[in-house]
């Protein structure tokens, strides 16, 4: 008998209360572990670098932004190398990397130039193969030519 034969009963309302556990207490809500790059996007606009959950670390759309020198590259391939490195300092913060990567997207204003920045990629991902895809869109500066979003699996404690 699987589970969906026999589905758990929901708890029973108290007081007059919802069922529903509230969003403190939801046991699942306090294992999420919220990574920032120090970007003050991230503070103005309310969400965070990575959220590792589980076993798996969610990694926010990443340009290739240098926090070091507070500047951005003029080259694709550069600002590649770039997301690429904050990527995997945000992987390392949730105990992960890029070899386990199983999902991700390229953003790319000019999709035509996504061939460019290939060779990079294939030196991070050659090996690891994550599922993946390639849209083109708009991205908030005009200076910025890709953003890189991943979904990781990560070793827990």
């Amino acid at each position: 008998m699987t589970s969906m034969d026999n589905p758990p009963e929901a708890p029973a309302e108290a007081a007059g209360e919802p069922a529903h556990p509230d969003r403190d207490a939801c046991p699942r809500r306090k294992t999420r572990t919220l990574i920032s790059s120090g970007s003050a996007f991230e503070q103005h606009i309310g969400y965070s670098r990575a959220v590792a959950v589980g076993e798996w670390v969610f990694v926010s759309g990443t340009t290739g932004f240098d926090y070091g020198t507070m500047s951005i590259p003029d080259s694709l391939v550069e600002q590649t190398e770039q997301c690429l490195k904050n990527i995997e300092f945000a992987l390392r913060q949730a105990n992960s990397s890029l070899q386990d990567v199983v999902r991700v997207t390229y953003v790319l204003p000019n999709g035509a130039e996504f061939d460019r920045c290939w060779p990079v990629l294939r030196k991070h991902f050659g090996e690891v193969r994550p599922a993946a895809m390639m849209i083109s869109a708009g991205l908030a500066d005009p200076r910025m030519k890709i953003e890189i979003e991943v979904t990781a699996l990560r070793s827990l404690p």
